[in-house]
């Protein structure tokens, strides 16, 4: 059904936060798409636009930056915004010695601190819509501490941790706050060949970016607050809340060496 109302996905060039806005879209959601400069999101924008017939405008920004998200909120706040998608992340796999300086605050600057102002920022928007949702992108890895991920995983917990203390803060303003924990998705040729580097049970794991979406939004629009995408995920889910922690460590030691080893095998290869 078509709506005045209007849906903003941070990272929606590529990846899940573009077949997010594919969902919306295809549900007959208006869009604001924010994506890094040089993504081409105009171009992805008219498409969505050309087909679904709905709204669409795009915004290029690096939410890391100072100020960004303050001049962000500022060009979108007069939008009758229902739906908030905090979907930009980023990641990575090395050893916590050859992290920069650099590489961790891009972690922490957009996984934890872009989400959290864009949210506070833009909850008196949402709130005059009278029903509205928020959707924060996490990750399986929200669930454990992780070896040569170290940082990431740590934002991610964060990001689970905020949500749902926010969504309990916020019951009976008729907004609802959801934390989804996808696990991996072959997003992009590096993303997939580090999945296929994994066992057979940790590449069962893997859904189409499609798939996410669509289960995302789905359970969002039910007030699922709590949405982990997939049958094996869930049964992940599950057994890291039975098998001990440094048992946990010890298998993602070993699982994790082998990523980076093969990764970089490949990459001279290439």
């Amino acid at each position: 059904m078509k709506t005045e109302k209007y849906t903003l996905i941070t990272g929606a060039s590529a990846g899940l936060g573009k077949e997010l806005a594919e969902e919306c879209a295809r549900l007959g959601q208006n869009l604001l798409l924010v994506a890094l400069p040089g993504e081409d999101i105009f171009r992805t924008g008219l498409n969505l636009s050309l087909r679904y017939q709905v709204r669409v405008n795009t915004f290029e920004f690096d939410l890391t930056e100072s100020g960004a998200v303050e001049c962000l909120v500022d060009q979108v706040s007069y939008y009758p915004i229902d739906v908030l998608i905090n979907n930009a992340g980023t990641g990575g796999t090395k050893a916590f010695l050859e992290a920069t300086a650099e590489y961790i605050d891009r972690i922490v600057l957009l996984n934890m601190r872009a989400l959290v102002l864009l949210t506070r920022l833009l909850l008196p928007v949402l709130k005059k819509q009278g029903r509205a949702y928020i959707l924060n992108i996490a990750s399986m890895a929200s669930f454990g501490p992780m070896p040569f991920k170290t940082v990431y995983p740590a934002s991610k917990a964060f990001v689970y941790s905020f949500s749902r203390g926010l969504g309990a803060e916020l019951k009976g303003t008729g907004i609802t706050v959801s934390v989804a924990h996808p696990g991996g998705m072959r997003t992009n040729p590096e993303v997939t060949s580090r999945i296929e580097s994994h066992n057979r049970l940790v590449r069962s794991t893997a859904l189409p970016v499609s798939t996410v979406a669509r289960i995302c939004i789905r359970q969002l629009l039910k007030d699922d607050e709590l949405i982990i995408p997939g049958f094996m995920n869930k049964l992940s889910w599950l057994v890291l809340k039975i098998v001990p922690v440094w048992l946990r460590l010890k298998i993602m030691r070993s699982t994790l060496q082998n990523e980076i080893r093969n990764t970089t095998q490949t990459a001279k290869r290439a």
